[in-house]
């Protein structure tokens, strides 16, 4: 089962630079995934931005998802 992230995750040209954003709020996918990698836990990113919700961390976390599976493999020389 995929989550839709469709209407969550927004692109804005004028926005950070065009980056994926959390519902045209000015904090971005990676800033989240860069707050997860670091070890915050998702309890603590929703205390530390509080217009984000659970669904707003499991959408950027399936963007992610979504852009990898599309990424294009190499094959090795």
């Amino acid at each position: 089962m995929q989550f839709q992230y469709a209407g969550i995750i927004t692109v804005e040209p004028g926005k950070r630079g065009g980056k994926p954003c959390i519902r045209g709020l000015r904090i971005t996918v990676y800033d989240v995934l860069e707050y997860l990698a670091s070890g915050m836990t998702e309890a603590e990113i929703l205390a530390d931005f509080p217009d984000l919700t659970c669904e707003d961390v499991r959408a950027c976390l399936a963007f992610a998802a979504d852009r990898e599976r599309r990424m294009v493999s190499v094959p090795p020389a």
